[in-house]
């Protein structure tokens, strides 16, 4: 068993960066706003980004490539775009995750020390961490905190069954009025994770490889459902604790990172008793920190790739001067938006949706080309079900335009 964990990683990491904000947030409100009645979109979303994200580690796999390498033979115009998407995006995203994680940390220690001292101390030990450790810190620190994190919220899922004693209702709904449509665009833009993390994926399986020679290319397919699966099962988790506790009682969860983090770990304690606010306090601590943590790391490293790759040499201290600016950017950005998280959230996973058909497109292609061995090329289920997929992206977004 131990040695079986030891080959898992990147999996487990893109488990950690995908459960965070989409997971915490977005599906314990999509639980308290339409009860089980999303649990439609959650599940047809996964399947939808699942080929895309498998493509990740599976060219990675296949060549010893990461996407990256991948979207330059594509064309310089291919990595150039990804360069500005993931400007556009980069630092909307780790605020979004900074501020949930800030708000747990005042949550738990009390107001003390103010939401901005919190976000300052958290991406500073990030900072350390990364420099210090460097990917095998990152690669053990996720299989505890996934652990902890899926017992913790399967127990309080089964508690909340327990005291709920509504009869459960499992009518799906559609949204229908522009604010429905568009928290359901939220809500997709960031289930289970944004595309772009199928290309942080496969950088972290090339330094798997690194760090573990027997890391073969069927453990890093099995590694990647296994992260996948558990990211559904816990999407599905928070989404009916949102609906159990909190549908129908009139209450709704606050804008604010500090109060929604109260409001988040009292749901908890209220169906497992108050003894257990320290267990999922730490649980839901651990839980965003692990995604600040992956994030901070995942896009000052691709940052660099993609510079490297398009000036054609490395680049030195590359790494460490995108992470200074990634946590220059994220400081700036929360201090400003501090009262209003649920407007920052919106405006994260929104533009993770809008970019999604980009990164579908270009994994798909990228997989069929020539570029990639014939044997590792998408089976003719995978075919389909990334054409699907894509049309899918490229038709929500444009019903998304068509309503603003």
């Amino acid at each position: 068993m131990i040695k079986f964990l030891q080959k898992l990683g990147p999996g487990l990491l893109f488990a950690g960066a995908a459960i965070g904000v989409s997971h915490l947030v977005q599906s314990t409100k999509a639980g308290a706003n339409f009860g089980f009645g999303l649990l439609w979109a959650l599940l047809l979303i996964n399947l939808i980004k699942y080929p895309f994200f498998q493509f990740g580690p599976r060219y990675a796999a296949a060549t010893g490539e990461s996407l990256l390498e991948g979207y330059k033979k594509l064309g310089k115009g291919v990595l150039k775009a990804y360069a500005l998407l993931t400007l556009a995006t980069m630092f909307t995203i780790q605020t979004a995750v900074t501020i949930v994680t800030a708000g747990i940390a005042s949550s738990l220690f009390g107001d003390n020390i103010s939401m901005e001292i919190w976000t300052v101390i958290i991406l500073s030990i990030c900072f350390g961490l990364l420099l210090v450790g460097k990917y095998a810190l990152l690669d053990k620190m996720m299989k505890i905190i996934i652990m902890i994190l899926s017992i913790t919220t399967l127990i309080a899922v089964v508690a909340a069954f327990g005291n709920s004693g509504a009869t459960t209702n499992w009518t799906q709904i559609l949204p229908s009025t522009d604010k429905e449509i568009i928290f359901l665009i939220a809500f997709m833009g960031w289930m289970p994770a944004p595309l772009d993390v199928s290309i942080w994926h496969s950088l972290w399986a090339i330094q798997k490889k690194k760090q573990l020679k027997t890391f073969s290319a069927k453990t890093a397919l099995l590694d990647f459902n296994i992260g996948y699966l558990g990211t559904i099962v816990l999407g599905i988790g928070f989404l009916m604790l949102g609906g159990l506790v909190m549908f129908g009682t009139g209450k709704t969860f606050s804008n604010n990172g500090g109060e929604f983090s109260l409001q988040l770990i009292e749901m908890y304690t209220t169906n497992l008793g108050d003894w257990s606010y320290i267990i999922i306090g730490v649980a839901a601590l651990t839980t965003m920190f692990s995604t600040t943590l992956t994030t901070l790391d995942a896009s000052p490293r691709a940052m660099n790739k993609t510079l490297e790759l398009i000036l054609n040499k490395p680049l030195k201290n590359g790494y460490t001067t995108w992470l200074i600016l990634l946590m220059i950017g994220t400081i700036a950005i929360f201090f400003f938006f501090l009262s209003e998280m649920g407007s920052l959230i919106k405006i994260a996973t929104i533009l993770s949706f809008i970019t999604a058909p980009f990164y579908a497109l270009m994994n798909y292609l990228l997989m069929c080309s020539a570029h990639t061995p014939k044997s590792w090329q998408p089976s003719k289920i995978m075919h389909v079900l990334s054409i699907l997929g894509i049309l899918f992206l490229v038709g929500f977004n444009i019903w998304y335009l068509s309503i603003l």
